[in-house]
């Protein structure tokens, strides 16, 4: 009797383990199917983090991402979704349970009172920090951390070695898919920026007044760098002040804004300086004057360079994110190409403000007034709801102020004859 019983507690383990085994095979053959099958990070990222919480009956995972720099870890999926809060979190290496499993390469298993530990770091909008149990793995690629995973227990709950040892393979797995899919996002990044070079190439070397080339640049470089809001601001030079001249917003406050004075704020300080500078966050920023106006508009990193002629500033470019970004050299490169190209269009339209071609662009304002006229009498529309009509089109359609003027006259001819 003790013989069988033992032989049948040994077939009971035997086939406990079998079943763990098969289970974890499949969850790591989904895995890969999954990740196998899109480059795309955030896609990548979301299934990652659905499959943990169905294997760990997790409460609460969240996914975090080692920065370009390598210095602190981002906050890039989770689940109980927290989407405002996506990019927005950061940890230090070495700070909280998450950036210590990071510097240490290693994971940490909590079963009960997890905010009790002294690595344990508060994030007082995340209500998973009053979760019991926490358990945190590095995601690993090429034998360097990559990210961490985070699984949270509203109650205590004593994790299984099998659980345990299945999350840590998860990790493994799916490290150099991350890597993957960042790499291929990084190249699309630069074909899109290479392109965008060439397109500000061509429209520079157009015969495009001064004001349809600035809106089509900031248009496109806000596409290029993914901005919330990108703007040119040019130094009026009797005044000594910039104003905003072209942005893709439509917010009607940021175009609003008060001109700025050469050293004042952080684009009177890029004038200035004649020198790049960057802003992890404006709304905390001291020397950014409208702090307020941010916050409304969800504005946070800023990278503002100069317009630079000869060594001679004559305004800048803003790209604004929406989440707190790292600027890397290459973007504040790409960028500075962008506004020398920007600063070589107005000394080419200055120039040519001199010369006879300026009744070209007289003919065009001519248009451009005829076209408002009509809109204003057919469409009962103001001066200002009627110009921002034909902005809008030319922004949208990629075409000049001249030809959307012209289409509308058109337009206009073809229904008064067949009226």
């Amino acid at each position: 009797m003790a013989k069988d019983a033992r032989r049948n507690q040994s077939l009971h383990q035997l086939d406990q383990a079998l079943r763990e085994k098969t289970r974890e095979v499949d969850v790591l053959h989904r895995i890969t199917d999954s990740i196998t099958n899109t480059l795309d990070l955030e896609s990548v990222l979301k299934h990652i983090v659905d499959v943990v919480v169905e294997v760990t009956k997790a409460d609460a995972c969240l996914l975090y991402l080692l920065s370009d720099g390598h210095e602190e870890l981002i906050l890039r999926a989770s689940k109980n979704p927290h989407p405002k809060l996506i990019g927005r979190i950061t940890i230090g290496l070495g700070e909280g349970i998450t950036g210590w499993v990071a510097r240490e390469r290693t994971r940490v298993v909590i079963p009960s009172n997890a905010s009790d530990d002294p690595r344990f770091k508060f994030f007082h909008n995340l209500p998973e920090d009053r979760y019991q149990a926490f358990v945190s793995v590095p995601i690993m690629a090429k034998n360097e951390v990559v990210g961490v995973i985070n699984v949270q227990h509203k109650r205590a709950r004593r994790y299984r070695p099998d659980e345990l040892a299945l999350l840590s393979t998860i990790a493994n797995q799916v490290g150099g898919a991350i890597e993957n899919a960042r790499l291929y996002a990084e190249t699309m990044r630069k074909a899109r920026q290479i392109d965008t070079l060439s397109q500000v190439s061509e429209t520079v070397t157009s015969n495009r007044l001064i004001d349809d080339i600035l809106q089509l640049i900031v248009t496109m470089t806000a596409q290029m760098m993914n901005s919330k809001i990108c703007s040119i601001m040019l130094l009026d030079q009797p005044t000594g002040e910039l104003r905003i001249v072209a942005t893709q917003s439509l917010s009607e406050e940021y175009r609003r804004k008060p001109n700025l004075k050469i050293g004042q704020s952080i684009s009177g300080r890029v004038v200035q300086e004649r020198r790049p500078i960057i802003v992890p966050d404006v709304t905390r920023e001291r020397d950014y004057m409208y702090p307020d106006m941010a916050g409304k508009e969800g504005l946070c990193s800023l990278l503002s360079v100069p317009m630079l002629i000869r060594d001679k500033a004559v305004g800048v470019i803003n790209s604004y994110t929406s989440v707190p970004h790292a600027f890397t050299a290459d973007e504040v490169k790409l960028m500075q190409a962008i506004a020398n190209q920007a600063a070589i269009a107005i000394e080419h339209t200055t120039l040519l403000e001199k010369s006879f071609e300026m009744q070209e662009a007289l003919a065009v304002r001519k248009l451009v007034e005829q076209a408002k006229g009509y809109l204003m009498r057919s469409k009962k529309l103001s001066e200002e709801e009627a110009f921002r009509l034909i902005q809008r089109q030319s922004m949208d359609m990629r075409k000049s102020m001249r030809e959307i003027a012209e289409a509308i006259l058109l337009a206009g001819q073809i229904e008064g004859r067949a009226g």
